[in-house]
């Protein structure tokens, strides 16, 4: 259960201000909160969390015990510099109306994000990778479902603000478990 809460949180932080929730929360402005495009991104949400579990999970027994701790510590640690380094997602100049290119597009974003890295790191590292996986996945699913719903008052909010503050979060945890792995 522990890694099914641990990729939830993982994934809501990582996901804050993120380019998928950008991008879902600008289709939702250009075209009005339309169910395709939300089941579209929920399903995209989905199958980019499961495939980082899923790679997680093969990866796991490749891997000595100790690789699989430093394996988090370097997934917290790429998380919270992209929250740290990367502005919040901005809507794209002209999202388009196709909803095949706004799938292809959200999914190669969100295979490519901090979210899916730390669910591969605590999938590769669960004694449960399943519980781990869902747990990703329920969390990649919310931030979507915030994006689609917040529509263009997403731009209205603090998300730089808060994406600095939630990387040096995870930068902190991140020494923390080093420190704490180095002795």
């Amino acid at each position: 259960m522990t890694g099914f809460i641990l990729a939830l949180l993982a994934a809501l932080i990582a996901g804050v201000g993120a380019r998928d929730q950008a991008i879902v929360a600008a289709m939702a402005e250009r075209q009005g909160p339309r169910p395709a495009a939300l089941l579209a991104a929920l399903l995209c949400a989905a199958l980019s969390a499961w495939a980082a579990g899923w790679a997680g999970t093969i990866s796991a027994p490749l891997l000595a015990p100790a690789a699989l701790r430093w394996l988090v510590v370097l997934a917290a640690g790429l998380a919270a510099l992209e929250l740290l380094l990367l502005r919040p997602g901005r809507k794209p100049a002209e999202p388009t109306a196709s909803l095949g290119a706004f799938v292809i597009v959200l999914l190669a974003q969100q295979l490519t994000d901090a979210a899916r890295l730390l669910i591969f790191a605590l999938a590769a590292t669960s004694t449960v990778p399943a519980l781990a996986t869902l747990g990703g996945m329920l969390g990649g699913c919310l931030t979507v479902v915030t994006g689609w719903s917040a529509g263009a008052a997403l731009s209205d909010w603090p998300l730089g603000k808060l994406r600095r503050i939630l990387g040096c979060g995870l930068i902190l945890m991140a020494l923390l478990l080093a420190l704490q792995l180095a002795l």
